[in-house]
């Protein structure tokens, strides 16, 4: 059976662009990417999103609050009959009400090396801590900020000079290549589980 893959973005998605390559690459192996969903209708990653050939939704906020926004998304993911959701750069903290939908089929990257510098600009956190290494994490979302257990996690060292920027940059690439290796992981386990 495909498992269908749903991409969650708010800006340019090169992650998003990194699982869609891995995907057709067989890296995450019987996976299709479903959907790509943005809260911002003029994110970059929706047009790239659609010239790979995958399924685009734009579902803004419209001034409502977290939890109306959620189920707008939630139904949508449930329409798509979606078994893993990535959040790739989505800026959104989801409420209860989206994580309970899809217990523990929700992952995220994030550019720091969970537990440490969770929330945002990890990479100016990591500088200004003085920290030797920084990294980024792969995790299940659950209901606290950047908490939920950790699947994968890859090291970068922070060298002397090092701007947010140049670290970001760092970090950017081993994103790229940890997501889909954890994605592949955690569908593998899923799969395990459904033929156990």
């Amino acid at each position: 059976m495909t498992a269908r893959i749903a991409i969650l973005i708010s800006g340019r998605g090169s992650n998003m662009v990194a699982l869609a390559d891995a995907v057709q690459a067989g890296g995450i192996p019987n996976a299709e990417v479903a959907v790509v969903i943005s809260d911002q209708p003029d994110a970059k990653g929706l047009q790239i999103a659609r010239e790979l050939g995958i399924k685009t939704l734009t579902i803004e906020r419209r001034g409502r609050k977290r939890e109306e926004h959620d189920r707008e998304i939630v139904s949508a993911l449930q329409d798509e009959r979606v078994d893993l959701i990535c959040l790739a750069g989505y800026m959104r903290v989801l409420s209860p009400f989206f994580v309970d939908a899809f217990n523990e089929r929700i992952l995220n990257i994030h550019p720091s090396l969970l537990p440490a510098f969770p929330g945002l600009e990890p990479q100016r956190q990591a500088l200004d801590h003085g920290a030797h290494e920084s990294g980024c994490t792969v995790h299940v979302v659950d209901n606290t900020l950047d908490g939920g257990p950790i699947i994968a996690q890859r090291t970068v060292p922070v060298v002397p000079g090092d701007t947010v920027e140049s670290l970001s940059a760092r970090i950017l690439e081993q994103e790229h290549l940890l997501y889909p290796a954890a994605v592949a992981a955690v569908l593998d386990t899923l799969k395990r589980k459904q033929d156990g």
